[in-house]
């Protein structure tokens, strides 16, 4: 077996056919006798729905069918309920009323579905969807989180007094208490985790056909598998092995398509009843409107430290908005998530946690890139550069002081996590190198010159990973021919997985990547959890280690047989199975050709002994123009420790990918609704600000492959979301401390130039 990561790095395997426009998106599908799904959507953010007029739409050119709720009731269709497992503050369980995939006596957020046209083509669907009458009684609405928590606001659900939906502490209050008693130095801080859009270059799509008598869903998902069991278990209410689903090529994941969203299953729901297939896909308004979107969430956060700077304990009251119908991974992420990180790399020995989950009208909340770490993440990191701001010392030396030493792992962090390695001051101290931390004073200087503001940024970031499922699965097929075909319970979407997966199996297996095809999406050949959480690499990447491991004991044992000689004097190498000692040997295809079924074939579940943590530092540098508010970008640094990378470029193209969205959040993007109305401002790029090229600078990234992870056989510790951990605190603190003496103390975030210059005029006066 060959050592992984000392070959070449192959070329990614999956550009050819997106580049030339050859790939096999959801949307491209057409099969014949298809029908089309367009759904009517809630113009109000909160109304009793009176009554649904279907007959006009019913009569319209092309239209098979017209179905509210009561139709997919009546025909056997579930429900999305929300499970009540999330406890408020005084010990009571919120009543939920279930979700369904289309509303039912009442709407909650502009953008609800509430009504679905079938017909024979889209734009047939389209034209009858506008024929749909709907009659709304509007009832009070509340959008933000702070409304919502008032006396006498109005509730969301009748079953959620006061708006709360489950809460969660950690730490010890008393204990902190006297931290903050005893402290030389307490810096506080208010900060708004504006909401995001995902906007996922691809728009969701969903299409399902009956192949004879199973129901095949061809969907882009995160996880396959799991997305066939609520198929099966929730909407369809059939057996899962009467369900099958087909993932895709798929324009971007980022945690929304964990899973399947209501609306998407009313196509298949109605390709079960029609008994043909339908297809569905969003506009680019419903994405805006309708998907799970990501963030939004207020935390208050204090810190104590001695005069040494010796932080001596954290305190963070945080509320987090679930929107109108709390999803598992909508509550989950600020309640359990995001806590499991709050310490960072910092040696921090008490923490007061108190997490509230509110409810609001507005679109559900789930999983986006970070998943509650970045909020987490950055609140720290803040903090940090405000107490060295305050303190007058250098930020990275500050940090320095607290860093987790290599001498404490495995270290267990306050609020219970286990680091297994790490050298948090080795990832610093590299990154100020490669920045140029001490030339800095010269840029400023510079920068002042033009009458420019300028400033620096540091962050220092640990990253948890796993989605808290240690096993994965890589399934093993020789063919006659020579082709490993490796089927995973991972999920490609963009972020390199076959590329990544083909170069370690051809390490492995000593064979040539042409030889090797990764097959992800088919929910009858594989299944395991899927990609979420930064697992890939090092849980899936792990099974494909002992896979191939598990392949070459199995092929010695059968060229043992085939050559006729004793297992334990075969001999594997670049693709042959050879005696020891002699000439003769067999070749992996001529070793399968003479099996019965003319393949070799292994079947392989592995798991990893715990939860890898990647992280490193980042720093950046702003120049800001006070006449207009302006933040521009200058130079970008990482230094990252992701253990042992499968594939370096695809490892920097998932952090500046990740640097991206961290950066677009710190900068431009917030999603708002109105809020007395609740509707829908930011509903289009119109007026939803995205990151463009010229948003970035050239980005400087490293890798440090000297401390890999002890809980993996690969050493791996994931990458797919430090850089939006990482990016955001680093604009943050370079735009804090280009302000900071002017007096400005703190900047919501995005950092807008409006933002920017009121901030500046209120020092003024």
């Amino acid at each position: 077996m060959a050592v992984f990561g000392k070959a070449q790095y192959i070329k990614r395997v999956e550009d050819d056919r997106l580049l030339t426009g050859t790939g096999g998106f959801t949307d491209n599908l057409a099969r014949p006798n298809q029908a089309h799904v367009v759904l009517v959507r809630s113009p109000h953010a909160h109304a009793r729905i009176v009554k649904i007029d279907t007959a006009a739409a019913a009569k319209a050119p092309g239209v098979v069918a017209v179905c509210t709720w009561e139709d997919m009731a009546k025909e056997g269709c579930g429900d999305f309920s929300f499970p009540a497992m999330f406890p408020n503050a005084d010990g009571s369980k919120p009543v939920m009323t279930p979700r369904r995939p289309l509303a039912h006596e009442a709407v909650r957020y502009v953008g609800e579905a509430v009504a679905a046209v079938v017909a024979e083509s889209r734009g047939q669907a389209q034209d009858a969807a506008e024929l749909v009458e709907v009659e709304y009684d509007p009832l009070p609405s509340v959008t933000e989180m702070e409304d919502a928590l008032k006396p006498g606001a109005p509730q969301v659900w009748k079953g959620a007094p006061g708006n709360r939906v489950g809460f969660n502490r950690f730490g010890d209050a008393d204990k902190a208490d006297a931290a903050f008693k005893a402290a030389a130095h307490v810096v506080s801080i208010d900060i708004v985790h504006q909401r995001l859009i995902v906007n996922a270059m691809e728009p969701r799509a969903i299409m399902a056909e009956w192949e004879g008598d199973r129901l095949t869903v061809h969907i882009g998902s995160q996880n396959p598998s799991g997305t066939r069991d609520a198929l099966a278990d929730v909407v369809l209410k059939m057996p899962k092995d009467k369900v099958r689903v087909l993932v895709r090529d798929i324009g971007g994941g980022f945690g929304m398509r964990t899973g399947i969203q209501p609306d998407e299953s009313v196509a298949v729901w109605v390709a079960k009843v029609l008994k043909r297939p339908v297809k569905w896909r969003a506009e680019r308004s419903e994405e805006f409107a309708a998907a799970t979107a990501g963030r939004d969430q207020l935390h208050k956060n204090s810190m104590a430290l001695d005069k040494d700077g010796k932080i001596l304990a954290l305190r963070m009251e945080a509320f987090a908005n679930v929107g109108a119908y709390p999803s598992g991974a909508g509550v989950a992420i600020p309640l359990f998530v995001g806590p499991k990180v709050t310490t960072g790399t910092y040696d921090i020995p008490v923490v007061d946690l108190k997490i509230t989950c509110v409810l609001t009208n507005s679109a559900t909340i789930g999983a986006y890139r970070g998943a509650g770490r970045p909020e987490c993440l950055l609140n720290l990191e803040r903090l940090m550069d405000s107490a060295a701001r305050q303190m007058g010392m250098d930020p990275a030396e500050l940090r320095r002081r607290n860093f987790v030493k290599p001498s404490q792992m495995p270290y267990t962090t306050a609020v219970g996590e286990t680091y297994d390695t790490g050298d948090f001051n080795l990832f610093l101290t590299k990154t100020l190198e490669a920045a140029d931390w001490n030339g800095f004073a010269a840029r400023k200087a510079e920068a002042e010159k033009r009458g420019k503001l300028y400033g620096r940024g540091l962050a220092s970031y640990v990253e948890w990973t796993s989605a808290m499922v240690m096993n994965e699965m890589a399934h093993y097929e020789v063919k006659a021919d020579g082709k490993v075909v490796i089927w995973m319970g991972t999920q490609g979407m963009g972020q390199g997985l076959q590329t990544s997966f083909t170069q370690l199996a051809s390490e492995l297996l000593g064979i040539d990547a042409s030889q090797i095809e990764i097959a992800m999406g088919d929910s009858d050949r594989v299944g395991g959890v899927g990609s979420m959480g930064s697992r890939s690499a090092y849980i899936g990447g792990s099974a494909v280690l002992t896979g191939s491991e598990k392949l070459v004991n199995k092929g010695k044992e059968l060229a043992a047989d085939a050559l006729e000689a004793s297992a334990a004097d075969i001999v594997y190498a670049a693709g042959r199975f050879t005696i020891t000692g002699t000439d003769r040997a067999i070749g992996l295809g001529e070793l399968a050709a003479r099996q019965p079924d003319k393949r070799i074939y292994i079947e392989n579940v592995n798991s990893v002994a715990g939860i890898a943590w990647p992280n490193g530092a980042h720093v950046g540098e702003v120049e800001i123009d006070p006449d207009t508010g302006f933040v521009e970008l200058k130079r970008y640094t990482t230094v990252d420790d992701v253990g042992r990378p499968l594939h370096r470029p695809i490892v920097f193209g998932q952090i500046q990918g990740g640097c991206a969205q961290g950066i677009g959040q710190a900068l431009l993007e917030e999603n708002v609704y109105d809020r007395e109305t609740g509707q829908l401002i930011t509903g289009s790029f119109m007026d939803y600000a995205m990151p463009r090229a010229t948003t970035f600078p050239t980005f400087s990234n490293a890798l440090d492959d000297s401390v890999p992870a002890k809980t993996n056989p690969l050493g791996a510790k994931g990458v797919g979301e430090s850089g939006a951990v990482g990016s955001t605190p680093t604009v943050m603190n370079a735009i804090m401390d280009a302000l900071w003496p002017l007096g400005v103390r703190n900047v919501q975030m995005p950092a807008t130039p409006l933002r920017v210059w009121q901030a500046i005029q209120n020092t003024r006066g």
